[in-house]
């Protein structure tokens, strides 16, 4: 027992113009113009066509099953409300620029559960009927491919829910003492008067024995030095893989085996071999809650989230809030550097927040025009960014003093008369965002075309996602950048995260020539005269060698 080339041509909602960066121009009643679909639109006077799409440099959009979209009207987000929204969130058309772009869907957990969060599975092979049916799911994953998009759904393997009817059958067990019944050793125990191992222990009432419990006593943790319990969970990651998805995100990975990172690491280089044997261009991510350091042990067979870089007081946030740019290319280049000493297809993963923590637009405003240059600095990284729902709307929600997550999973603010409604024990009162998606949809100025217009500078520029990447050093100024070159085309990324214009010699930090601004997204405007760029704040610019595309 354990004891211890898929070409896009990028309608761009930035400028991409040779010479001074502009705000996008306004009709004669003064108002951006709209496109026939009702969205903001920019005129573009240069496309680039040149994106190659792959499984591993992708944006990806997490959504919070339960409060994206309700479409049978009982308030609960289900997988129907997501297909139905799917020309939100990519409509198949790289030409159109009338969806968000996003190039993957990260889905919290679909099994049968009895919480609205679904993060204690009681049957891994049963959609919970609140979010819809398997047939929902392979639509999806259907409608996904058809357009591009990559699909993943959370997977919780390292505990399960109390109401599994694995653990029904280790009490069973345990209850009547059979210590030969394949399931006495499917979960992890201790018995009375043994040494106690690290972590968090409940007693199974009615015996002398201790199940492992580290989230909750509701969240048993199986024991996966039992064979059997890894073969099952090979069965339900192929069962899925299967029926469409792509792949997974992993929750608490760290926790496999509580307290033991090298063990815990080991068993995932083991399990992602299964997953690679039965889908070898499998998309796999992993939640490893701590250091970079630690996240690293883990890199050797998935991607991990940076969470390091993350919330209020990671990299990201502490630049967007007029922070050194140089700090945090320098930061970037030698984190791509350590990920590719461990697995050279390793790629970086950012985020600012995730359905765990308190919401960004919390910390970073989006009047202050902080929002947009943590959105600028992550999006327009290398590797494969994930965006939290809502993140797009400058949705707020924090734990606060009434000490829930829930108030962290709000109902998505369409406002177009969706039912969705906020989850069992919300009660956020910090106020939140007005402008719903239907608002800022037709708004050239709003957040979401903010975060549209990235999307497709990323899309446009691919070198700015998978090229080699070298960050530029700026002296006696925070504004930075980097240049990437892929597939025999350079780009320079600049940021200036400050409130005020900075003019840069670039030739004084590179000697590569940049000819053309190609993009322009943020606040302000930018004029490149020579080798001398003008940058005003809170705008970030992406410069080109002339017209590769």
């Amino acid at each position: 027992m354990k004891r211890f080339c898929i070409l896009i041509a990028a309608a761009l909602c930035a400028l991409m113009v040779a010479g001074c960066g502009k705000s996008a121009p306004l009709d004669a009643t003064g108002a951006y113009p709209l496109s026939s679909g009702g969205e903001a639109t920019i005129n573009d006077e240069e496309l680039h066509t040149d994106f190659v799409s792959d499984d591993q440099n992708r944006v990806f959009y997490q959504i919070f099953v339960g409060s994206f979209s309700d479409s049978d009207g009982d308030g609960v987000g289900d997988l129907r409300g997501i297909i139905n929204r799917m020309d939100y969130l990519n409509d198949g058309d790289p030409n159109s620029g009338l969806s968000l772009g996003v190039e993957g869907i990260w889905l919290t957990p679909v099994f049968a559960s009895p919480s609205y969060h679904k993060y204690d599975v009681t049957d891994y092979y049963t959609i919970d009927p609140a979010f819809g049916t398997e047939e929902d799911l392979v639509e999806l994953a259907e409608l996904c491919h058809q357009r591009n998009v990559k699909l993943i759904i959370d997977l919780v393997i390292n505990h399960t829910g109390d109401r599994n009817q694995w653990f029904s059958k280790f009490k069973e067990a345990h209850f009547g003492g059979k210590t030969d019944d394949p399931y006495y050793d499917f979960y992890s125990f201790y018995t009375k008067g043994d040494p106690v191992p690290a972590g968090g222990y409940a007693q199974l009432m009615g015996t002398q024995d201790y199940y492992e419990c580290n989230f909750s006593g509701s969240m048993p943790e199986l024991n996966y030095d039992n064979p059997d319990v890894r073969q099952a969970m090979v069965d339900v990651a192929k069962y899925w893989l299967d029926r469409g998805v792509d792949g997974f995100r992993f929750d608490a990975a760290k926790y496999i085996y509580f307290g033991d990172n090298v063990k815990s690491a080991e068993f995932w280089d083991w399990y992602l071999a299964q997953l690679r044997a039965i889908k070898p261009d499998i998309y796999t991510v992993a939640e490893v809650w701590d250091s970079e350091g630690i996240a690293n042990l883990y890199t050797t067979s998935t991607n991990c989230f940076n969470f390091a870089a993350a919330q209020s007081d990671g990299i990201i946030a502490e630049t967007a809030q007029a922070g050194d740019v140089n700090r945090f290319t320098s930061y970037i280049e030698k984190y791509i550097g350590r990920l590719e000493k461990i697995r050279s297809d390793a790629v970086p993963v950012l985020f600012l927040t995730n359905h765990d923590m308190d919401r960004a637009a919390g910390f970073l405003t989006v009047a202050s025009g902080r929002m947009q240059m943590a959105a600028n600095l992550y999006l327009l990284s290398p590797g494969s960014p994930f965006i939290y729902y809502g993140e797009e709307l400058g949705m707020r929600g924090s734990r606060g003093g009434a000490a829930t997550d829930a108030n962290r999973r709000l109902a998505m603010l369409w406002g177009d008369g969706d039912t969705v409604a906020d989850p069992e024990g919300a009660n956020y009162g910090g106020g939140q965002v007005e402008q719903t998606a239907a608002d800022q949809k037709g708004d050239a100025a709003s957040l979401y075309s903010h975060y549209k217009r990235l999307l497709m500078i990323r899309a446009a520029n691919p070198a700015i996602a998978r090229g080699e990447y070298h960050a530029l050093t700026f002296e006696g100024t925070k504004l930075g950048g980097f240049t990437a070159t892929y597939d025999g085309t350079t780009v320079c990324v600049l940021h200036n995260t400050s409130g005020s214009p900075v003019t840069v010699d670039l030739s004084a930090a590179t000697d590569l020539a940049f000819t053309d601004i190609r993009a322009r997204v943020g606040l302000g405007s930018a004029t490149l005269e020579g080798t001398t760029l003008t940058l005003e704040g809170q705008t970030s610019v992406v410069l080109g060698q002339g017209n590769e595309g």
